[in-house]
């Protein structure tokens, strides 16, 4: 492609450039050789549609790898994963001559009703924007674009076109935003997606405070802002803000607007340049990648699928060590969801799997003739509704199937149409019929397996009267291969839980502010997302974030924990792999300040690491905190703050699995307010340049209230109280108390002088 700028198009051309050819491609401009680029939906593999287009995956799409969601490969909780999952995606996307794949979804699960949680990581900021990094690393690695999504702060489908997510500053960084940050300055995605709520009263597609000010000045992101497929609302207004591409095509109707725009003055030509340039840059960007022949290494791309999908699968519980399976049993797999299997979400990032693996099929290639089926339910729209037969007859199969057999395996989950893109589940019970089959099941065979499909978490009223649980979430095309190398212990299960499994909904933090009303939705529960919430309330969970099991047992040593020049805590600890069996633990290191200004949760994830450990190995585990991640956002200052003091550093195996803890000193941020005469006493006091200035004037000040009050010094058990009491008194209050020999020049003084010395 030559050299092509801004200044060589006409407005029309620019404006033209800036939205949609059609539903997936970019104009081309041929008068100065520029040519359009495809974009397609992902994230969990190449969605490229064949003849006619939508939105909804209603058209078929090419044949590509189908990799397991984000809620499942977010539970391997490992970077090198999702990299090479990536790669692999880019080089089908490089084959299919598309530019941009669009993902990773990085929006942090608020609720776990929401619709799309299969296709985001996490209900923590840390795991999403590391996951979300590699994800990106991986796909560009190959000469493919990203379109990192959904920004920001859409956590919901009900209304997702209009609703307002109304969230205050502390939680918007510190929850919904900081994992976008993650990714733009550790992995620079090609362009991001802005979601099509709007943020606070603002749409996302015009809102320059987002697409500007944070996203550009502050973080420095250098690609382009594209619109979700049908988020602008108002085309002038969103390219002031930042906006760059408007997908799809409005059929020339918004171009012509900003042709008018720019002629009326409404709407400096600059900007548009800006805008049409980071078009003419991301066709650039496509147009270096060489061309790539295929075909496709399909069974490369899918054994790849496979080990994906059994690094995602969580062994929430393992009673009597009932897994793995043993090839001599004789086992009787229940549930229609062993021929029929839930491998990936409804809606947009629906994938045209080049083949898919059905766990009965591996479990009897495995256990031969040991292994039984009935399906026990009918799942809508499956083979078995169709065949007709009646719940009580499928029920009454499988429990003489169970009786049988000296383990059952049932395969529970949630239906296609329970979860979706474009709407919110409204409870997270599995279906009745289900339950029903597993209470007959376990009477008839008390040694029970359940193993569980599902996009989002599902509460688990018979985890304490089964032995053991298996939550594969959605694992793609290759799901049921990695289900049965995990049951027989072909695969040691080392995946964990990424979000919370509470007893009930009504537990949730979004309870009652979820999904909101008349197009608002309060994020009242703040920085107390997930499990900073069941953590701070201390309440019970079934299941808590980070948990997982193992085949084999792992020992911690005691951690050890360094300050480094830059800031960055360098944390050390031993891990000893205990048992008999090879297998991989996922090191957890939470941190909290020991005493805070501000509300904090118990415990903070600030680092991670996947480690392989053969039988009875020992390895020293490096992780890194970086010093940014203590940081809280300050509402005074509008910015990222370090508090200074000590910091409790756990070494853990879960949030609730803590095996060392370490406390560290760390060097805290200054932050100096002006002093004013609402300014508290408190306030003075604590100012770090103030505060020895007026310690003495203020010592005088205190003696002489509290010989003026002495009926008000009586009331105080002791010295503490009374400086509690006066810790939030305004400073400016003391004119005029009697007894206080002190006027307002002397204090205006005071403050000038302290405020002169910051």
């Amino acid at each position: 492609m030559t050299e092509i700028s801004a200044s060589d198009l006409t407005l029309e051309e620019k404006a033209s450039l800036t939205s949609g050819a059609d539903f997936w491609t970019t104009k081309a401009i041929d008068r100065v050789g520029l040519p359009s680029i495809m974009m397609t939906d992902g994230p969990h593999g190449l969605r490229k549609q064949a003849g006619g287009t939508d939105h909804l995956g209603l058209a078929s799409s090419v044949p590509a790898t189908c990799f397991p969601p984000a809620v499942g490969i977010g539970s391997s909780f490992d970077p090198d994963l999702l990299e090479r999952v990536g790669a692999a995606i880019g080089v089908e996307a490089a084959i299919e001559d598309v530019a941009v794949v669009l993902g990773p979804g990085i929006n942090i699960k608020r609720s776990p009703l929401c619709g799309r949680n299969f296709e985001y990581f996490s209900e923590d900021p840390l795991v999403s924007g590391v996951l979300g990094a590699a994800a990106v690393r991986g796909v560009q690695s190959q000469g493919v674009g990203t379109s990192l999504k959904h920004f920001a702060a859409n956590n919901q489908e009900f209304d997702r076109m209009r609703a307002s997510s109304d969230v205050d500053p502390r939680p918007l960084h510190e929850i919904y935003l900081r994992g976008f940050e993650r990714v733009v300055t550790d992995a620079q995605p090609w362009t991001v997606m802005c979601s099509y709520n709007r943020i606070n009263g603002v749409y996302a597609s015009e809102d320059p405070w987002l697409l500007t000010q944070v996203l550009r000045d502050d973080w420095g992101f250098e690609g382009l802002v594209v619109s979700d497929w049908g988020a602008v609302n108002d085309r002038v207004a969103g390219v002031a803000a930042g906006l760059d591409l408007e997908m799809p095509s409005s059929g020339g109707r918004t171009d012509a607007q900003l042709v008018a725009a720019v002629q009326a003055g409404d709407l400096a030509e600059s900007v548009l340049d800006t805008a049409a340039a980071r078009v003419i840059d991301l066709a650039r960007k496509a147009g270096e990648r060489p061309a790539v022949e295929g075909p496709l290494d399909v069974d490369a791309h899918h054994a790849l699928a496979r080990e994906a999908a059994s690094r995602s699968i969580v062994l929430l519980k393992n009673e009597d060590a009932i897994l793995p399976l043993a090839r001599e049993q004789r086992i009787a797999v229940i549930g229609a969801f062993a021929t029929e299997p839930r491998f990936q979400g409804a809606g947009s990032s629906l994938i045209n799997p080049t083949r898919v693996d059905a766990a009965l099929d591996a479990l009897t290639e495995i256990g031969g003739d040991n292994v039984t089926y009935a399906a026990g339910f009918a799942v809508e729209g499956g083979a078995v509704a169709a065949s007709g037969r009646s719940a009580d007859d499928l029920r009454a199969e499988a429990v003489d199937a169970a009786s049988a057999a000296e383990i059952a395996v049932v395969f529970l989950g949630l239906p296609a149409a329970e979860e979706s893109e474009g709407f919110d589940r409204d409870h997270i019970d599995l279906p009745a019929v289900q339950l029903e089959l597993l209470d007959a099941v376990v009477a008839a065979n008390p040694r029970t397996v359940v193993v569980l499909s599902n996009g989002g978490v599902v509460a688990l009223p018979f985890a304490d009267r089964v032995p053991a649980i298996v939550e594969t979430w959605l694992l793609g095309q290759a799901g049921g291969g990695a289900v049965a190398d995990v049951l027989f212990g072909a695969v040691n299960p080392s995946g964990k839980l990424t979000e919370t499994v509470p007893v009930r909904l009504e537990d949730n933090p979004s309870f009652g502010n979820f999904p909101g009303e008349f197009g608002h939705v309060r994020y009242g529960e703040g920085i107390l997302v997930g499990y900073r919430w069941y953590d701070a309330k201390g309440l019970d969970v079934t299941f808590p974030f980070g948990h997982g099991l193992s085949y084999t047992s792992f020992s911690y040593g005691d951690a050890e924990v360094t300050v480094r020049e830059d800031g960055d805590l360098g944390v050390r600890v031993d891990v000893t792999n205990i048992g008999d069996r090879d297998g991989r633990e996922i090191v957890q290191v939470y941190a909290a300040p020991v005493r805070s200004a501000v509300q904090r949760a118990p415990r903070e994830l600030k680092a991670f690491a996947s480690v392989a450990l053969d039988a009875g190995e020992t390895r020293t585990v490096k992780l890194v905190v970086r010093r940014e991640d203590l940081a809280y956002w300050d509402v005074r200052v509008d910015r990222w703050i370090v508090e200074g003091g000590e910091y409790t550093i756990d070494v853990a195996a879960s949030s609730r699995d803590i095996r060392s803890s370490v406390v560290a000193e760390v060097e805290g941020d200054t932050v100096a307010l002006p002093l004013t005469l609402a300014s508290s006493i408190g306030d003075v006091v604590a100012h770090p340049i103030a505060g020895p200035i007026v310690m003495q004037a203020l010592g005088d000040l205190m003696g002489g209230l509290t010989e003026a009050d002495s009926s008000a010094a009586s009331m105080m058990p002791n010295d503490e109280a009374m400086q509690k009491m006066m810790a939030s008194f305004p400073i400016g209050r003391l004119i005029g108390f009697p007894g206080v020999d002190v006027t307002h020049e002397q204090i205006e003084q005071l403050l000038a002088g302290a405020n002169a010395g910051a």
